[in-house]
């Protein structure tokens, strides 16, 4: 693939398509998959939903909506985390390929 990932985990699934639409508005970049995760303290964070979007493309394209998708989450219900991976290895490729939310 030799594209660079934006991983971008954010509160409720409503911030997590308001960022995705800010980040292809951004920069060229494509949402690979959402995926979903219910920590074991769901009960103790603003939203019991975490939603993590994979963005990919270019890494400058990547570094532009990844910025994007932060503020637009930020303005509803925030970001958990997030991290860019300019160049994943085969093996990493291997473990973004896996998501929760499967049809």
């Amino acid at each position: 693939m030799n594209q660079a990932v934006g991983l971008l985990e954010v509160f409720g699934l409503v911030a997590g398509f308001v960022a995705a639409d800010a980040a292809c508005k951004a920069g060229n970049v494509y949402i690979e998959s959402f995926d979903k995760n219910k920590p074991l303290n769901a009960d103790k964070l603003p939203v019991p939903l975490l939603v993590c979007l994979k963005i990919r493309g270019n890494i400058e394209d990547v570094r532009a909506a990844m910025e994007a998708a932060e503020r637009a989450a930020n303005n509803l219900t925030g970001v958990y985390t997030k991290h860019i991976i300019a160049r994943p290895t085969e093996e990493t490729e291997k473990m973004l390929g896996l998501n929760c939310l499967n049809g």
